[in-house]
């Protein structure tokens, strides 16, 4: 797996879309869970997908299902939430970093892409949104990993998107002078 800074992720998902359509996967990593959300072929919009189960013990299995949906869904790189507004050491960072470094020893992702965006107040605002509802606990906490998977993907699409559209309004603008 190689990171890559967020823009250039982008600029290297410009570029595979020409010929093909690509999508990203976003991952929001948990200590039992890892929820997942992808973007749509314009990578515009993201959706929730699943959550896998996450343990010591069952990373070739996560490793294998997200191999499989990267041929499936046609995915060309991860947008992975980090805590950016806390100190990296914390066990929140560790345990992205963790996971990271598990899923490129398996050796399944030579080739994978993958970015951080900041996860801050994700699971804490989709648990705000489901607050009135009643759900059974393990729906509860699906339902969060997903659509916390979600909004740092969404972050990160609309940053990418907004930043692609200024470039080009800037190169538009210097070619008409």
């Amino acid at each position: 797996m190689k990171y890559l800074k967020p823009m250039k992720l982008y600029h290297e998902l410009l570029k595979s879309n020409e010929l093909k359509r690509s999508r990203l996967l976003g991952l929001d990593v948990g200590d039992k869970y890892v929820g997942l959300s992808i973007s749509d072929a314009n990578n515009k919009i993201a959706s929730p997908l699943s959550v896998l189960v996450r343990t010591k013990q069952n990373t070739d299995l996560i490793a294998s299902d997200i191999q499989s949906l990267i041929s499936k869904l046609t995915l060309s790189g991860l947008v992975i939430g980090y805590p950016f507004n806390r100190q990296r050491s914390t066990p929140d960072a560790v345990q992205v970093k963790c996971f990271i470094d598990d899923l490129t020893e398996t050796g399944k992702f030579d080739d994978l892409k993958y970015t951080f965006w900041d996860e801050c107040f994700t699971s804490k605002n989709v648990e705000f949104l489901l607050k009135p509802l009643t759900l059974h606990p393990v729906q509860f906490k699906t339902i969060v990993d997903k659509f916390a998977a979600v909004g740092i993907l969404q972050g990160y699409l609309d940053f990418a998107n907004r930043s692609r559209d200024q470039i080009q309004e800037t190169e538009s603008f210097e070619n008409e002078n």
